[in-house]
């Protein structure tokens, strides 16, 4: 997959940085079918199509209240708290299915950016399949932040907001690593919170460009989802 690439990879974020990535997904079983580069391509468009029309289910908790300190109260207002996420490197604004992300990215992205819920099952999925070891990190930094021992606890736990969000993280990896992370059917076949489910999603897309401009023309395809049955 990453030696020959297609025309129209030249219009991607990183390509070839995604197809290895790839490679390494379809390696490790996560899913019986990989997508191919278009594919993830359209499940890009779909995530950014999240981010201008569902921006609610981004960055916000409807469960554990803002930290009391003055920083989490002011980084609370997405906009503020946009460029402090970029400076982190917490946030890749280019890379929306994280494939393009190097394990180190990630690892950030997990510790600096607030996940509602399950949503962090994503990227703890994805280091699983694409970068393995790394949850085992993912799980010795947050148990650092968790624990105090990080000099840089406090302002990571300010930077993601809302009470509690990293000892979920840590719960949350420990109970991957052990095998023992159960979610329910809805939520682990919702592309919003699996990668797992991402790649399914995915794959159910057309496999070439001239194929989507097809289905799309005849009313049966749509950015926010994909093919209509």
């Amino acid at each position: 997959m990453t030696n020959a690439l297609p025309p129209w990879s030249a219009l991607m974020i990183a390509p070839r940085p995604i197809a290895a990535a790839l490679d390494r997904v379809a390696r490790s079983g996560l899913h019986s079918r990989t997508p191919n580069l278009w594919q993830i391509q359209l499940g890009v468009l779909r995530m950014q199509h999240r981010v201008l029309f569902r921006s609610e289910t981004i960055g916000t908790c409807a469960t554990h209240p803002v930290r009391a300190t003055w920083r989490a109260r002011l980084l609370q207002w997405r906009p503020l708290r946009f460029p402090f996420l970029v400076r982190e490197r917490a946030i890749a604004p280019l890379d929306h299915s994280g494939l393009a992300s190097s394990p180190e990215r990630v690892l950030r992205h997990l510790l600096g950016a607030h996940h509602d819920g399950w949503q962090l099952v994503y990227d703890l999925e994805l280091l699983a399949a694409a970068h393995p070891g790394w949850l085992e990190r993912v799980r010795d930094a947050a148990r650092e932040v968790v624990e105090g021992r990080d000099p840089r606890a406090p302002w990571l736990r300010d930077l993601c907001v809302f009470e509690g969000y990293h000892e979920q993280l840590l719960d949350a990896v420990e109970r991957a690593i052990a095998g023992e992370l159960e979610l329910d059917a809805g939520t682990a076949d919702d592309p919003d919170i699996t990668f797992r489910a991402y790649l399914a999603w995915c794959a159910r897309q057309p496999e070439t460009p001239s194929e989507t401009l097809s289905l799309w023309a005849s009313g049966r395809y749509s950015i926010a989802h994909g093919v209509h049955a």
